[in-house]
């Protein structure tokens, strides 16, 4: 596998052993210091990240390598009208594998067909997020010390939520897994997600836009905020940005063992009264992001440790 696009391009097999060697990195974070030695990373992102880019940049340089790349599209060629493409073949000469983020969806895509080396998706529009799927299976597996069996509530903007499909298409490959789509209708999940991959696989899912109704049957609740630069006009996105916040009350009915997952940013969908409670899992998650990130740069680049 020289590239990693969409998540599905995985095998459980492969994500099972990329879970494996990051719980071996935790655990053992001295046998892989130089695991990357004389290995450069590029980043290219042509939208704003922290925990993605960040994470990324401490994953190459906790396995010994080095770092390079813009965080913002005014400061690359692109400025100047240079395509993917271009970019793509002459960050190949600079750098041994590459993780990009871009506005639109396929760009990644387009880049990994011009790449002479590793690209990674780092996000691309409202369609895909591997890399933060991976960081979410990593972290259900931690907190729940398994990927089957579970009743998934996926809440908030599921329609532009590119990290909310992916999930859905990975975890659907696992045994006894079934889903409360919890939005507005107007963000409801989309209908290339339902069409390929719920209805045709026969995963069970209802959808509803009560959170309350929906948080007594839940293993995992995982929170999107509604995304505003993924709208097409300020009205809407102010009609619809505060459809649900999660706060302590609401958690009244909800299972002791819940796992609160968010990809983060967070703007007000989860209180931070909540971010003391046991169940609020999301910055152990962003952790989880750093490892399996290290996981994946050491099996793209084929390196063995």
């Amino acid at each position: 596998m020289k590239h990693l696009i969409d998540i599905m391009e995985l095998t459980t097999e492969e994500i099972n052993e990329l879970i494996a060697t990051a719980e071996d990195i935790m655990a053992n974070p001295d046998k892989y210091c130089e695991a990357c030695k004389r290995k450069k990373l590029a980043t290219l992102f042509y939208e704003p990240s922290t925990r993605t880019r960040l994470s990324f940049e401490a994953a190459m340089l906790e396995l010994g390598g080095s770092v390079l790349g813009f965080s913002e599209a005014s400061s690359s060629s692109v400025s100047k009208g240079e395509s993917v493409a271009d970019t793509a073949r002459t960050v190949s000469c600079y750098a041994d594998i590459i993780a990009m983020r871009h506005p639109k969806e396929g760009a990644p895509l387009v880049a990994s067909k011009f790449a002479t080396v590793p690209v990674i998706n780092a996000g691309d529009g409202g369609h895909n997020h591997p890399t933060q799927t991976l960081t979410d299976l990593l972290t259900i597996k931690r907190e729940k010390g398994r990927l089957s069996r579970l009743t998934i509530g996926c809440c908030g903007d599921l329609k532009f939520g590119r990290t909310v499909h992916s999930l859905i298409f990975a975890m659907s490959r696992y045994p006894e897994v079934d889903f409360i789509l919890i939005s507005p209708e107007e963000l409801r999940i989309p209908e290339h997600v339902r069409g390929e991959c719920l209805d045709k696989t026969g995963i069970p899912y209802q959808e509803t836009t009560s959170l309350e109704d929906a948080m007594p049957k839940l293993d995992i609740l995982y929170m999107t905020r509604v995304q505003r630069e993924r709208f097409f006009n300020e009205q809407d996105y102010i009609r619809l940005k505060d459809s649900y916040i999660l706060t302590p009350d609401k958690l009244g009915n909800a299972r002791k063992d819940l796992s609160i997952l968010h990809p983060l940013p967070r703007v007000n969908e989860i209180s931070t009264a909540i971010d003391t409670d046991p169940r609020a899992c999301y910055f152990r998650q962003a952790l989880c992001g750093k490892y399996i990130r290290m996981a994946l740069i050491l099996k793209l680049l084929e390196v063995r440790v």
